[in-house]
């Protein structure tokens, strides 16, 4: 429990300091005097300073912060003043709030990336290789499926031109040390020597491949064609009736087109080559699927190197920004059920970043608290960007008012409906808290998405 609390200040802590950092910095850039930068909410604890006529805080409350600035929520326009200062001022400051927390959640996207990721594996099929390559001296040919180098797992990322490289725990095999290569051609299983680890390495960069064999059976239904046809968790898929299961062309998307009719299926179990042939149900039991298996891809630790991690950082916070957007008309069109989009308070969201910290912990990887906070982050920038009185996003609705009638609302009733904004917005935090303390909360299983 007090991890969960202590850790849960820390993030949202660092989320809020970032946030009104960029409100902060803005405003000064814009001549608004900024009276009081408070990590946490009143009462004041402590003063730690003053600079540049800005008195920096801690605060008794420790969810959230702030940057008080002059006449924010008051009648006053005089020069330095937040309601004095032009509408490109003001609505550069409110923007700069969330503009800040989506960045830092690129940068912490980025960190996960770096720091050993859960990615989906799969094995190279060699489609091309080239003349006098390692590859090529070592006797592989388009069509091969290399297994693995040494006691190691070939894999690769299992999603077309996505490369990643394997988190590497063995960290003692010398670079120099003669290595093994497992590869199968057809159903054979067959092995090379490469002079080095180090061209071991290099093997894959001197071919063209394709991912194969990236889906596994995890369980099979009881009395299911699955299980009638011996399939067993820990198959991997490689085809159905001779056409290939990649990202492109998944098993469901094969089985839909042969229902009611018999199948091969080939399969890699412990190293060799087997074909089942079944027969996928018209009309299976609810939640059993036409074989009546359970399957999901093969998940291995990678990183990225930190320019493809920023990139990826900045897709993921995208991403995100769209997912969330696109949840309400999800929702309106039944394409998501409410239960499956039940917001969470400040209760929920300290059992969230609690689980990703034991999981660090127990781990010793750091990817669930940099992917956590990079999500709430992004979250955090969106929210604030809701037109809703007392966020940014409600001020910048004002700001956009003033501009379509050519005069700006009188300060005290565009405060009043701030105030009284807030005070909703509150006691809609208390009904979501009350709903995280007596509805129970769906963990992530950070330890099951790490293949630990």
């Amino acid at each position: 429990m007090l991890v969960t609390v202590i850790s849960f200040v820390i993030v949202l802590g660092v989320l809020v300091f970032f946030h009104e950092l960029g409100h902060y910095w803005v405003a000064r850039r814009n001549g608004i005097v900024v009276e009081e930068f408070g990590l946490g909410y009143p009462p004041r604890l402590v003063k730690l300073f003053r600079y540049d006529g800005t008195d920096f805080t801690i605060n008794l409350i420790p969810f959230g912060g702030f940057a008080r600035m002059k006449g924010e929520d008051a009648a006053d326009v005089s020069p330095g003043s937040f309601n004095g200062a032009s509408r490109g001022a003001r609505a550069a400051t409110l923007i700069a709030g969330p503009a800040m927390n989506a960045l830092l959640a690129v940068v912490l996207f980025a960190f996960s990336f770096m720091a050993g990721f859960p990615a989906v594996a799969a094995y190279p099929q060699i489609i091309a290789v080239e003349p006098n390559s390692i590859a090529a001296q070592a006797g592989l040919q388009p069509g091969d499926v290399v297994l693995a180098k040494g006691d190691q797992p070939a894999f690769v990322s299992a999603v077309p031109d996505f490369r990643y490289s394997v988190w590497q725990q063995n960290e003692s095999v010398s670079t120099d040390a003669p290595v093994t290569v497992t590869y199968s051609r057809g159903q054979q299983i067959q092995q090379t020597a490469l002079p080095t680890a180090r061209a071991a390495d290099e093997l894959l960069r001197t071919v063209d491949y394709r991912p194969v064999l990236e889906t596994q059976i995890l369980a099979t239904a009881p009395a299911s064609p699955a299980e009638q046809a011996g399939l067993q968790a820990g198959d991997l898929v490689y085809s159905i009736n001779g056409d290939v299961i990649t990202f492109d062309y998944p098993l469901n998307n094969a089985v839909r087109q042969h229902l009611g009719q018999e199948v091969t299926l080939t399969i890699l179990r412990d190293g060799q080559w087997l074909d089942v042939t079944l027969t996928p149900r018209v009309d299976p039991p609810p939640g059993e699927g036409a074989l009546g298996v359970q399957i999901g891809p093969i998940t291995q630790l990678a990183t990225l190197p930190l320019l493809q991690s920023l990139w990826q950082g900045v897709l993921s916070t995208l991403q995100y920004i769209v997912l969330v957007l696109q949840l309400p008309v999800m929702l309106i069109m039944g394409q998501l059920a409410p239960g499956d989009a039940q917001l969470s308070g400040p209760v929920g969201i300290a059992e969230m970043v609690g689980g990703a910290v034991s999981a660090t912990i127990d781990t010793g990887l750091w990817f669930p608290i940099w992917r956590l906070s990079a999500v709430l982050s992004a979250a955090l920038a969106i929210t604030n960007l809701l037109p809703l009185p007392a966020l940014d996003g409600g001020r910048l609705l004002f700001i956009l008012i003033e501009t379509l009638r050519g005069r700006r609302i009188n300060p005290e009733r565009e405060g009043l409906v701030h105030m009284v904004g807030f005070m909703l917005l509150l006691g809609l935090l208390v009904l979501i808290t009350i709903q995280d303390i007596t509805t129970e909360q769906t963990s992530i299983d950070w330890r099951s998405l790490l293949g630990q």
